[in-house]
């Protein structure tokens, strides 16, 4: 025969020590493995200690970088090792798969139906197993020896009774064409390739069947490359060389010579220790006595994944879920990240982001970890500009906290996290240029001129001084002057003006030139205060809601500016506004309570607006309303205000019972936005009578106590 043909499993370690045993006897003179025909040239980088797995051909149209394709590699992959054994022997390598230019032709493949049958599972339920890789474990990777013969003949039996895949006879047919091609040139030849395949490989088919199915198909220009992956990736991914869930333990099979099981659990342990868990040498003699006992009792010729799991739970983890998640996270699945060499040919914009990584001592990682940085360092200032500017180009290596505004202070705090997948992000950002800043840049600018709302420039705005885009201030600024000129509607200027403020107050923090930007938001807030009374008379529930949290927004921005003239500007409109009859009495109490603060007016006066709405025959809905604009500021005020808070207690026991169960869910949700400090002075000071005088506090009422013995009598079972 003039070639041999090996049926593997994708990312199976058995199949990887099995391939290089057999290519080692066969001694081919050409090796054919499944992938990509036009990463050919990429194969030499193999013999290069840069390269280190897990890897990927990243594959991409050259005029649509977002249609991109990945063929993952591990260590333990029999197509990687087939390669670096090809490579180490002087011996010719082609991919022979069907060309990934072909996707974009009219017959594109990505549209056709998913292979019929999971050739694995059929394999595995014929032999009694409800795992299928638990029964790939048992037969190929516990047996230490080949089995392609087996596994080609048990894949022709599942083929015959299984519909064919037309995605599968295209791609099989041009295999075909080409082990034709390679006969032609040399006698022995070795075919790495998935073991489905092997049938359809191994069968006469005629020459012009196979130019049938190919007929028609043109190809499309693309671009490879490698490009680090991880395992993380590995056990989720699908499609070509579909994921196993466990890369961290075929790993782990592959790279250990002997004692498989204990050295396992030495990893194990080692990942406990690290998180304070104490782990001895006896936990983990017993956890492989254990493991060793669960695979003789189960037949099993070695002990698998699920024997020393749950040996590890039993024995070192005491049954804890969260210890065995830690290690299924860390050792079963792992996070190893591959890596590439730097001379490598790359796109300018993946090199120039690999030069500033260095710059700021940012290494991508697999594992996710947090990083607090101080912006008055000029080292965190740089790799905050980075990850901002990254995350304009949707590449989110960097995450911002929960609660970390970073803008208002000099700290931030983000989470990182390295994906293989951002490689496809910097190919489609190389469409804006060669460097980060200039990519974000030129996006951030066409973001701009796309932009038909006010609230998007504004945010864009913003972006700018995160991420330090100098070059993009002129054409952002000149789109919101636009935008803001166009725009007559109040509540969008409104909402546009705090985030302009915080970029004025915090720009000099991050070291950013902000100048112009104070003209434009100093005329926003004119108009803001122009438009504001005819914009809040006789509004709904809804809107006043709405209104409330704006002009926060808004008085909050104001007290950013240090203006002066601005500041007195919009606390004449608020007070012009909070004496309205019209006023909703949300409105009017949040109106009163920030002209309050901002001293515009006197307690005396505050505690008269507020007699208003709790007078008798006003709805109490209205007041309750009123109360909780006035209150929203926090409930401090009524701790060190006795005559206020005797008011509202006198208010709150007036309210008629018909109408309590109305208003409260108007006080709870006020009085339950309180900090806990401030709800339990507010209570201990009415308990003890020190609001509106009144020495005796609550006092005890007998009566009022009495109707709950009945209860309790019924509950204790006896008569009090």
């Amino acid at each position: 025969m003039p070639e041999q043909i090996y049926g593997i499993r994708h990312h199976g370690p058995g199949s990887a020590r099995a391939v290089v045993s057999s290519l080692s006897v066969q001694r081919p003179s050409i090796l054919l493995i499944e992938g990509p025909p036009e990463a050919d040239d990429l194969v030499r980088w193999v013999a290069s200690s840069s390269l280190e797995p897990p890897v990927a051909l990243l594959g991409y149209a050259a005029d649509d970088p977002r249609q991109a394709a990945f063929w993952p590699f591990a260590v333990f992959s029999p197509e990687w090792q087939a390669l670096n054994w090809a490579v180490s022997a002087g011996v010719p390598v082609r991919f022979f798969d069907l060309p990934f230019g072909y996707r974009f032709s009219g017959g594109d493949s990505s549209d056709l139906p998913h292979r019929p049958v999971d050739p694995i599972g059929e394999l595995a339920a014929a032999a009694g197993y409800d795992d299928p890789e638990r029964w790939w474990e048992d037969v190929v990777e516990h047996r230490g020896m080949p089995a392609f013969e087996a596994i080609a003949e048990a894949m022709a039996a599942i083929r015959e009774d299984s519909p064919d895949d037309p995605s599968d006879l295209v791609r099989e047919a041009y295999m075909r064409t080409v082990l034709r091609e390679v006969r032609k040139t040399h006698d022995e030849i070795a075919v790495v390739c998935g073991a489905w395949h092997v049938p359809a490989l191994t069968r006469k088919v005629a020459l012009k069947d196979d130019a049938a199915l190919l007929k028609g198909r043109k190809k499309a220009k693309v671009a490879f490359t490698w490009v680090p992956w991880t395992y993380g990736r590995l056990a989720s991914w699908s499609g070509y060389g579909a994921g196993v869930r466990s890369p961290g333990w075929y790993h782990h099979l592959f790279t250990s010579a002997d004692e498989v099981v204990p050295r396992w659990l030495v990893d194990a342990a080692g990942v406990l220790r690290a998180e304070g868990v104490p782990t001895s040498s006896a936990h983990i003699i017993e956890a492989t006595r254990l493991a060793e006992a669960l695979a003789t009792m189960r037949g099993r010729p070695l002990a698998g994944l699920a024997e020393v799991t749950e040996a590890a739970e039993a024995v070192m983890c005491d049954a804890e879920p969260l210890r065995v998640e830690l290690i299924n996270k860390r050792l079963v699945v792992g996070e190893r990240l591959g890596g590439v060499p730097e001379e490598m040919p790359a796109l300018p914009l993946a090199k120039d982001l690999a030069a500033q990584q260095r710059n700021v001592r940012l290494k991508p990682e697999a594992l996710e970890r947090a990083l607090d940085l101080d912006l008055r360092k000029e080292t965190d200032l740089k790799r905050s500009r980075l990850l901002h500017r990254l995350r304009l180009l949707d590449l989110p290596w960097g995450e911002p906290m929960a609660g970390s505004r970073g803008i208002g202070t000099f700290r931030e705090e983000w989470k990182l996290r390295w994906q293989p997948e951002f490689a496809v992000q910097l190919v489609e950002g190389s469409m804006y240029g060669t460097t980060v800043v200039s990519a974000a840049t030129a996006k951030i600018t066409k973001a701009a001129d796309d932009a038909q709302t006010l609230a998007e420039v504004t945010a864009l705005v913003e972006t700018c001084l995160l991420a330090d885009l100098a070059e993009a201030y002129p054409p952002v600024l000149a789109a919101l002057d636009v935008r803001a000129a166009l725009d007559a509607d109040v509540g969008h200027l409104m909402s546009a003006i705090p985030a302009l403020a915080r970029t004025l107050r915090y720009g000099d923090v991050r070291k950013t030139d902000v100048e112009g930007l104070a003209t434009v938001t100093a005329s926003l807030l004119m108009r803001v205060c122009a438009g504001l009374p005819s914009a809040v008379g006789s509004v709904s529930d809804e809107a006043a809601k709405l209104l409330r949290d704006r002009i926060d927004g808004v008085h909050s921005a104001v007290g950013l500016l240090a203006d002066d003239d601005l500041r007195g500007r919009w606390l004449t409109t608020l007070a012009s506004l909070a004496g309205r009859g019209d006023l909703h009495g949300l409105l009017a109490g949040r109106l009163t309570r920030l002209l309050l603060d901002a001293g515009r007016l006197d307690a005396a006066e505050a505690r008269r607006r507020l007699r208003l709405p709790l007078t008798v025959g006003t709805p109490p809905a209205h007041g309750a309303a009123w109360v909780e604009g006035f209150l929203s500021g926090g409930g401090l005020l009524l701790v060190h205000d006795d005559a206020l808070l005797d008011l509202l207690d006198g208010w709150l026991a007036d309210i008629p019972a018909a109408a309590f169960d109305d208003v409260l869910p108007l006080l709870r949700r006020t009085f339950g936005a309180f900090e806990a400090g401030e709800r339990r002075a507010i209570g201990e000071k009415i308990a003890g009578g020190r609001a509106g005088g009144n020495a005796s506090g609550l006092g005890f009422d007998e009566s009022r106590a009495d109707l709950v013995l009945p209860t309790l009598s019924a509950l204790l079972g006896r008569k009090l």
